[in-house]
């Protein structure tokens, strides 16, 4: 399958597990709408699929999530494989992704360091 293709079925797969959170078809009590669905890399012969979930929440709630996500893995893959036309659908593996909050914290970190550079040059002047 070509690299454009498997790029194209990663974002059908993301959109529609997205979809599913945010319409509460996942029954497990961890899975919240505050979970984001960042980005799929789906495996040259569709074997296997990563699934890398982010949030603003903690740690542990994210881990949390991805376990819920994990255990209704079956549910996810023959829901989205009625909908998607492709001969084999790749067994869903999901992961939790914390570069999100971590570029966020990063921001923060650098917009506190310019408030703090600036605060000194004006009681320079």
């Amino acid at each position: 399958m070509g690299q454009y293709r498997l790029v194209r079925l990663g974002e059908q797969i993301r959109e529609e597990i997205a979809t599913m959170i945010l319409r509460g078809q996942i029954k497990d009590p961890r899975v919240t709408t505050f979970l984001t669905i960042n980005h799929v890399e789906v495996v040259a012969d569709l074997a296997y699929a990563k699934v890398y979930v982010s949030s603003l929440m903690t740690d542990s709630q994210l881990n949390k999530g991805v376990a819920g996500l994990q255990s209704a893995a079956g549910f996810i893959q023959s829901t989205i494989a009625r909908k998607l036309t492709i001969r084999q659908f790749p067994k869903l593996t999901f992961v939790a992704d914390t570069s999100m909050k971590e570029g966020f914290e990063m921001v923060k970190k650098l917009d506190a360091l310019t408030a703090q550079r600036e605060a000194s040059q004006n009681a320079q002047e």
